[in-house]
Parts: structure tokens; C-alpha cells; sequence
């Protein structure tokens, strides 16, 4: 499957980058970014990191600072931490972005894919958007849209009513799914399903002996946050929307009419109306499988045998 991952790095963003990037049926075309969980240029710079650090030569494109007509909410530092990496201090990346913004990128990632393509959006989706706005053409070359985002049946994340991702910019979501592409809400009501815990993470660090320590250190800040919140681990988002990404069967889906709240006190809930864009919405899934399955995926050669 060719995808590109529109990003804002972020804790589980690492999460979903290595994860795609070791999957044997994934073929990751590049990473675009966005401002969200940090600003635009600690996203582009934790980015390049990730790839680097996943050894893939693939482009990295820079994307938008600031949402289409809302004003900007501030990163997501004390969730993610000042860097985006919980703790640990700035990545310093080698290589730079590549040439054009994210848009563009995606628009010419679509012509060369039409029909293959497949845009897996964990961060707020004002890029996408943008390539919309831009190419009246883009959204029908591609094979669908996956994003990370919504709250359709249970509570909100960053408001009572709104996940995070769509508060950020809602009229950029409204033009997404209004753009007539396959679509996959991968939102609240199934992410919040999935817990990864310290002892998760201890594990992946035994299995991972390429990233799994890394991506350990950086979650204990993530945890101590939702341990906060009276969770006993932190929540699954960005890997789960990847992992639908590449595996039909990863979630239980419901084609639903789905509108998002603009303005207001409700600004960036997704609901239900009848007549909205019906699309695929996430609603369930078996957690077990879930974390089977990444932790399979994620699996070094030569790994730490288990304890005892």
C-alpha cells in the first residue's frame, strides 16, 4: 500500500511512523506536516528525525503553521512534552524538507499514484485541505483518506465536545469531507479502546531492539499525563488510524453522515446529521488484536528473550 502521513510529532505520531515504517506491506512515499501537538517547525524537524531514524530515504515536506480560519491553540506541550518527545531534548535530524509545501507534495503524490494512494492524516487536517482547495482533481486520484480525529459518541479530549485534531481547524475537516474521497474517521470512540501501559512499553522495549527503549522513554511523560487524567496507561491514536490503514479487519466500521461543528461552544464536534457525507467511521475494535499486531509488526531479529 502506497501512503504518505500527514504528521504533527507528538508522542503516538513516533508511534505511527515506526510502526509504518516497518510494516513489510507498507510503502511509506513521504511524511507531510503540520502544526498541532508542536509547532510547524518542530513538526518538520521531529519528522525528518523519525524517518532518519527509521532509515528511510523519503521525502519530508513542510505543511501549514496555522489552521485555515480559527484562530491557532497553542502545542500540545504538556501533553507531548516542549520538544514533542516527552522528556528527551530536541532530535537533531541531518536532513532538511524537501522543496514546495506540503500541498503541493500531496497533489504531486497524487498524480503519480492515482487510484494507489492513500492519505493517513494524525494531526490536524488543514493540509489536506489545502490540496483540495488547490487541485479540484486531487481527492478523486485517491484511494481514500484515513484520519485520526473525532468524537462522535463519547466525550471530547481538548473540549467537552471535541477531539483535538478536528477543534484545531474544523472548516478544514468540513472541506475534507465534502471532497467526495473514500473516507475513514478513526476518532475517540475507538482510539480511547486501546491502552498501552508502562509494562507495554518495558515490553516493547525488550522486542524493539531498534526503537523500542526510544519510544519507552519518550512515553513516560505521555503516561504521567494520563495517568492524571485517573488512566492507567495512555490512549492509542495515531498507530490505530495507520494500523486501519493496512488492515481492513483492525476496526469496526459504520458508514454514518458526519458533519463537524464550526463555531460555538460545540466548535469541532463531530455528529451525526442526516443528509451530511456519509462516511466510514471507526467505532469499535478488539484491543488485544490491536496491540498483538503492533507489537508483532514492531518485533526486532535478534530480540531480548522474555524474562523468567
Amino acid at each position: 500500500m502506497k501512503l504518505i502521513i500527514d504528521t504533527d510529532p507528538g508522542i503516538d505520531d513516533a508511534l505511527a511512523i515506526l510502526y509504518a515504517a516497518a510494516h513489510p506491506d507498507i510503502e511509506l512515499l513521504g511524511l507531510t506536516t503540520v502544526y498541532g501537538n508542536v509547532t510547524i517547525e518542530q513538526a518538520t524537524r521531529n519528522a525528518l528525525y523519525l524517518a532518519e531514524r527509521a532509515g528511510l530515504d523519503i521525502p519530508v515536506a513542510q505543511g501549514a503553521a496555522q489552521p485555515l480560519s480559527v484562530p491557532a491553540y497553542p502545542p500540545s506541550h504538556g501533553v507531548h512534552g516542549d520538544e514533542g518527545f516527552g522528556l528527551l531534548p530536541a532530535p537533531v535530524p541531518t536532513q532538511v524538507a524537501c522543496e514546495g509545501d506540503a500541498a503541493d507534495f500531496l497533489i504531486r503524490m497524487a498524480r503519480q499514484h492515482p487510484g494507489e494512494l492513500v492519505i493517513c492524516a494524525i494531526g490536524p487536517i488543514t493540509n489536506i485541505a489545502l490540496a483540495i482547495q488547490r487541485d479540484p482533481a486531487f481527492a478523486g486520484r485517491l484511494r481514500r483518506i484515513v484520519f485520526m480525529g473525532g468524537a462522535l459518541d463519547v466525550p471530547g479530549n481538548i473540549t467537552p465536545s471535541a477531539e483535538a485534531n478536528t477543534f484545531h481547524d474544523p472548516h478544514a475537516l468540513a472541506i475534507v469531507l465534502d471532497c467526495g474521497a473514500p473516507m475513514l474517521m478513526v476518532g475517540l470512540d475507538v482510539t480511547m479502546q486501546v491502552i498501552l501501559t508502562a509494562g507495554d512499553f518495558a515490553d516493547l522495549a525488550r522486542i524493539d531492539r531498534s526503537h523500542g527503549a526510544f519510544l519507552r522513554d519518550m512515553a513516560s511523560f505521555y503516561l504521567e499525563f494520563y495517568h492524571a487524567k485517573g488512566y492507567p496507561g495512555c490512549a492509542f491514536h495515531d498507530p490505530l488510524a495507520v494500523m486501519a490503514c493496512i488492515d481492513p479487519a483492525a476496526v469496526e466500521t459504520s458508514a454514518i453522515p458526519v458533519e463537524v461543528v464550526l463555531d460555538g461552544p460545540a466548535m469541532g464536534q463531530t455528529a451525526r446529521k442526516t443528509g451530511g457525507r456519509v462516511i466510514d467511521v471507526a467505532l469499535g475494535c478488539d484491543p488485544d488484536r490491536i496491540k498483538s499486531a503492533y507489537f508483532k509488526t514492531m518485533r526486532s531479529e535478534g530480540m531480548m528473550p522474555a524474562a523468567g
